[in-house]
C-alpha cells in the first residue's frame, strides 16, 4: 500500500469546503463553501492556489457545475437549483430554476451534485439533523425534468462513474454506505447497488469520490483525516493523509488531487489543532483522473 502526504494550497479558510471541480477548459478549480453560500475560484500558480472573483448566494450551495459552453454554471443551492453567471466585471447573474424541495428551506437542503457522462445532474439532499431517510438522490434529465432515483437516502454524496459510464458509485454518510450500481447512459437509469464499503465515523465515512483513469475510486475520508485509494472492489490501494480530520471531497487536475476540508462543527481546542482545517490541499496522485464534466441538459424548471 502507497503513502503519500498532501498539503494546503490556499491561505483561504472555508467553514465547511466541498465539492471541488476542476474546469479543463477554464483552467480554474471551482469549490463551494456550503453554510456560506459561497462559491470560490481560483488558478493554479506556482504550487498554490490563486483566487478568482466568486459567486455569493444567500442559501447554502452544495455543489457547482460548470455549464456546457463556458455558460456559467449550475449550482445544487437551497432546495433547488440555480443558473448562475459572472460577467467580466464580476456581476453576478443568478437565475433561480426548480425546487424539488419548495417549503422545507428549513429542514432540507442541496448537498452534493455531480454531472454523469453525458450531462445530467445527479443530486443530493440532506435534512439538516441528517434523520435516516430524510435526504434524496435526484436526477436532473436531458430535457429537464427531475425525478427522484433514490427517496430514503440519509446524507447523500459523492458520485462517481467508471469509464465505460456503465457504473455509478455512490456514497450516503449518513450510514457509511458506498455502492455501486448499473448505470444506462442512454436512459438515465439508476440500478440496484452492490456495497462496495460501509464505514463508521470513528473510521472515516464515504464523501465525495473520484475515480481515476484506472478506474480506481479517491474516496475522502470525512471524520478519518485521509484520502482513500480503493480498487472497485474495495480493498485499499494507496492512503493520502492530511493534518485535518474532516475530510469532505476530491477533484483530478491531471495527476494533480485536490481535496476540500472543514472545519465545521469542530471545538475551538480541535480547531486550534487543526489550524488548516477547511483549506483545500493538493497532492501528486502518480495516475491522471478526468476533469468536471459539464451540465449539458435543458436547465430544469418548475
Amino acid at each position: 500500500m502507497r503513502t503519500f502526504v498532501a498539503d494546503p494550497v490556499t491561505e483561504l479558510v472555508a467553514e465547511h469546503a466541498e465539492g471541488p471541480r476542476w474546469d479543463a477548459g477554464r483552467g480554474e478549480l471551482a469549490w463551494v463553501d456550503i453554510p456560506a453560500g459561497r462559491v470560490h475560484r481560483a488558478v493554479p500558480r506556482e504550487g498554490r492556489l490563486e483566487l478568482l472573483p466568486g459567486l455569493q448566494l444567500d442559501v447554502p450551495v452544495g455543489a457547482a457545475n460548470p455549464v456546457t459552453g463556458h455558460d456559467g454554471w449550475i449550482l445544487a443551492a437551497g432546495t433547488g437549483f440555480v443558473h448562475a453567471r459572472l460577467a467580466e466585471d464580476g456581476t453576478q447573474q443568478l437565475e433561480q430554476l426548480a425546487r424539488p424541495d419548495a417549503g422545507r428551506e428549513d429542514d432540507v437542503r442541496m448537498n452534493e451534485a455531480v454531472c454523469d457522462p453525458v450531462g445530467r445532474l445527479l443530486a443530493g439532499t440532506m435534512a439538516y439533523d441528517q434523520r435516516p431517510g430524510g435526504g434524496r438522490l435526484l436526477q436532473v434529465d436531458l430535457d429537464g425534468s427531475v425525478r427522484t432515483l433514490v427517496a430514503d437516502a440519509t446524507v447523500a454524496n459523492g458520485l462517481a462513474w467508471s469509464s465505460d459510464g456503465a457504473t455509478v458509485y455512490w456514497a450516503d454518510s449518513g450510514p457509511g454506505r458506498l455502492t455501486a450500481h448499473s448505470y444506462d447512459l442512454e436512459t438515465g437509469e439508476f440500478g440496484p447497488g452492490r456495497l462496495v464499503e460501509q464505514r463508521s465515523r470513528d473510521q472515516g465515512v464515504s464523501d465525495g469520490i473520484a475515480i481515476d483513469d484506472e478506474d480506481c475510486l479517491w474516496v475522502a475520508r470525512f471524520g478519518g483525516g485521509a484520502v482513500d485509494r480503493i480498487s472497485p472492489e474495495g480493498e485499499i490501494l494507496t492512503v493520502v493523509s492530511l493534518p485535518v480530520e474532516q475530510v469532505t471531497a476530491v477533484a483530478f487536475a491531471g495527476t494533480t488531487l485536490y481535496i476540500t476540508t472543514s472545519r465545521e462543527g469542530l471545538d475551538a481546542s480541535t480547531v486550534a489543532g487543526q489550524p488548516h482545517a477547511g483549506k483545500v490541499f493538493a497532492v501528486d496522485a502518480a495516475v491522471s483522473g478526468p476533469p468536471a464534466r459539464a451540465f449539458k441538459a435543458q436547465l430544469p424548471r418548475d
